[in-house]
């Protein structure tokens, strides 16, 4: 690796030292930023105009910071007086100032073409150069560690981080000669280009996995393990055939016989916000189901509260399936947990464990894609916002005997940790690979790997 002869201090922690021929420069004093943009609204009498937006820059992180005008710009109208206060030309760059996160906070996306109809958003900044800068070298002058550090530590805010314009000004940046800034460019493309075309090639790899798991699972779930079985029709067209012993009947038939084997969490009166404590009985509730974590809770009722609540108790072994948001997602509880009571945003069943097994049914509604295409249909919508019990106690599976059941558990169990493994393996080298880029990027731009 290749260093600079002598180096000096950048005044910058998040840089250090620099190539002694190199500028350490604040923002401000390279160009001028620019707000107060297009609002998203059209009117008749205004003229019609392409607006970059948030998302538009969001989305360039994913490749390259570049708005390259070939893709579909929103389409707003502005008077002609603040299209010329407020276009782009190529050249600009567009910069992030508030953003939920602040990995996204300073991040900006370079102006790679000229149009007259082009203007930004008034969620973004537009930064323009006066000072003499390669066109490309732009889109890495920002975006790497060294910067959007500075942009990270000086960011405000609770549930969205800002950054003030002030703060975009007194950030520094490190400017090399006009010579090398092209040479970096030139360097930085290649390579980066390289460990694009790797990410790209994984990420497919994963893609195929995950494609590979949800047909094992919907294959093993409605076929089972062998392929020679005698089949029959099961009257649903998403499902197909299954085996000829297999039974096909709703989850009514599964369920334990008494009044409580489906309770629906509860309303109105019975559990109201003003029950809510901070300790006591625990309250099962989506997020526990979502993370199918039942170490932590943060919802709870008094004592005195779940003496009134006997339907709604939650036992060890019960079923938990979420009735809306994320709809129909189940966990099992696991023995040792806490007898709590149910959240209302959640449906409690239990099954006759002769005739179903709960990991079963646990791999045909949260793992296989046929669960949610049977509530569509018994819900008679295509967006589903909310389940009922009586609606959960229509919806058919197809069912072998239990022994069969138990011996697809265990055949999807292992196979499918081997799939998750690979998975979770390249998503892994993807992020290494991201890291690499972005430190690499960091590196060269600061002055720590000369380029030659």
């Amino acid at each position: 690796m290749r260093k600079y002869s002598s180096y000096k201090p950048s005044g910058e922690d998040y840089i250090g030292d620099i190539p002694n021929n190199w500028e350490c420069i604040r923002l401000g004093m390279l160009g001028v930023f620019s707000s107060s943009g297009i609002d998203k609204k059209t009117n008749d009498n205004e003229t019609s105009v392409r607006m970059v937006n948030y998302t538009d820059i969001i989305q360039s992180r994913k490749y390259n910071p570049i708005q390259t005008g070939e893709k579909e710009y929103m389409v707003v109208s502005t008077p002609v007086s603040k299209l010329n206060e407020h276009r782009l030309i190529k050249g600009d760059m567009v910069f992030i100032p508030s953003s939920e996160t602040k990995e996204d906070l300073g991040y900006s996306s370079l102006i790679d073409f000229d149009e007259n109809d082009i203007v930004y958003s008034y969620h973004i900044l537009r930064y323009r150069t006066h000072k003499n800068i390669h066109h490309y070298f732009k889109k890495y002058l920002i975006n790497h560690h060294s910067v959007l550090n500075q942009f990270s530590r000086e960011s405000k805010g609770t549930t969205r981080q800002i950054i003030g314009r002030n703060v975009f000004n007194n950030v520094r940046v490190v400017l090399p000669p006009l010579q090398e800034q092209e040479q970096i460019v030139n360097y930085l493309d290649e390579k980066t280009s390289i460990i694009d075309k790797l990410i790209s090639t994984k990420q497919r790899k994963v893609e195929l996995l995950k494609e590979q798991r949800t047909t094992l699972i919907n294959q093993v779930i409605t076929k089972g393990l062998n392929p020679d079985v005698k089949m029959k029709d099961s009257g649903v067209e998403w499902i197909g055939k299954i085996p000829e012993s297999w039974k096909f009947f709703p989850l009514k038939y599964f369920l334990e016989n008494n009044r409580d084997s489906i309770r629906t969490g509860p309303f109105g009166s019975t559990l109201k916000s003003t029950d809510i404590t901070k300790s006591g009985v625990r309250v099962y509730n989506q997020r526990m189901v979502y993370d199918e974590n039942f170490d932590k809770s943060d919802v709870f009722i008094s004592e005195e509260k779940f003496q009134t609540m006997s339907s709604f108790i939650v036992l060890n072994g019960d079923i938990l399936i979420s009735s809306r948001g994320t709809i129909g997602k189940m966990t099992i509880v696991p023995n040792g947990s806490e007898i709590g009571v149910l959240h209302p945003c959640l449906i409690r069943i239990r099954v006759n464990e002769r005739i179903v097994d709960k990991r079963f049914l646990w791999w045909y509604m949260n793992k296989s894609s046929l669960f949610l295409e049977s509530v569509k249909i018994e819900s008679n919508s295509t967006t589903i916002e909310v389940i009922y019990s009586n609606v959960l106690s229509e919806i058919k599976f197809p069912i072998p005997l239990v022994k069969e059941q138990q011996e697809i558990v265990e055949y999807l169990d292992k196979h499918i940790k081997e799939i998750d493994d690979l998975v979770y393996m390249e998503q892994n080298k993807i992020e290494l690979l991201k890291e690499y880029r972005q430190s690499l990027i960091s590196e060269v731009i600061t002055g720590k790997i000369k380029v030659v």
